[in-house]
């Protein structure tokens, strides 16, 4: 009998305190106008002092709980996509698991940047139709601002914090999954990266350790020329064509990225869902924010097709098509 990989719940959480455009006034030469011009953010999230991405994950899987009251007991894999941990090893998924009981499930954190969300979702689709697992937490959740320079003009006004969760069980008969992609351009790593152990990058040194550096242009043209293929290849891999698309859910980088690509790709601006304007830049969590989002505004359907487009440091990419399910 053929395993299917079904979508059976979500769920989002954002910190309570907000950090507004006009709050980065005091802080760089910059301004409300020319962020929104720039980037179409106009507020993100802040997590505590003593809030971490562990804290996160959980809430946003408690939110997944709560609304469609679901069973997690039986859950036998927790996938945690973030380049934020709270430590370099437990995984975050592992404290998840502590702080969830649950008993008999595998743990791990996978670090694609904001490429991560879609590799989870890929990577638990493989698990449960290969019939290694059954029913798999996949969670995006970072808190960047943990590691965001803000003295840096160019990069702080960008990263918010934030986390989405998703609950992917076996199926006999209704399978989310349609088709996906993933890649990485690793030679174009030094466009997006946080170091640590390594100073050096291609023989290059690098700068500011320990928090986010980002060359905008290079990211930029790169995804700008780029996302358009990984849409194409990605569709083509199914039976459905571009027209067939209800939505468009990229990884919420920049609003004036997006439309680029959405131009590139034929894709109606209206059909891109993104979590940009209110949570910035959350890197893995940003698709499902923006998932939890329109969901809130009533704007997905079940049996709706969803192209969910993640790209960022590695420089990697991933995407996948899926049917709605919920």
């Amino acid at each position: 009998m053929k395993s299917y990989a079904k979508i059976t719940a979500q769920g989002a959480y954002v910190p309570e305190k907000i950090m507004t455009n006009q709050d980065f006034e005091k802080l760089v030469e910059t301004s409300d106008e020319w962020i929104q011009q720039r980037t179409g953010i106009i507020e993100r999230r802040i997590t505590a002092q003593n809030e971490y991405t562990s804290d996160i994950s959980y809430q946003a899987v408690l939110d997944l709980q709560q609304k469609y009251n679901v069973e997690l007991s039986d859950v036998d894999m927790i996938i945690n996509a973030t380049l934020t941990p709270d430590y370099k090893t437990p995984s975050v998924a592992s404290y998840v698991q502590a702080r969830l009981g649950i008993k008999n499930a595998g743990a791990l954190d996978i670090n694609a940047a904001c490429a991560g969300f879609a590799y989870g979702l890929n990577l638990a689709n493989g698990l449960i139709t290969s019939g290694q697992n059954k029913k798999i937490l996949v969670i995006g959740a970072e808190t960047l601002s943990k590691i965001t320079d803000y003295e840096d003009r160019s990069t702080c006004i960008l990263f918010g914090d934030g986390a989405g969760a998703f609950l992917v069980e076996y199926s006999e008969t209704d399978a989310s999954f349609i088709a996906s992609t993933s890649g990485s351009d690793g030679d174009k790593g030094h466009n997006l990266y946080c170091s640590e152990l390594s100073q050096e990058m291609f023989g290059e040194q690098l700068e500011n350790e320990g928090n986010i550096v980002q060359n905008g242009r290079g990211v930029y043209k790169w995804a700008v020329g780029n996302v358009p293929h990984i849409i194409n290849e990605t569709i083509d891999k199914s039976d459905y064509d571009k027209e067939d698309i209800d939505w468009f859910v990229p990884h919420s980088a920049n609003a004036r990225m997006v439309e680029s690509i959405c131009d590139k790709s034929n894709i109606a601006k209206e059909k891109a869902l993104m979590s940009l304007a209110y949570y910035g830049n959350t890197s893995s969590a940003t698709i499902p924010l923006a998932i939890d989002l329109a969901i809130q505004e009533n704007k997905i359907n079940k049996g709706d097709k969803l192209l969910l487009v993640g790209f960022g440091g590695g420089l990697a990419y991933a995407s996948t098509l899926i049917k709605w399910t919920l």
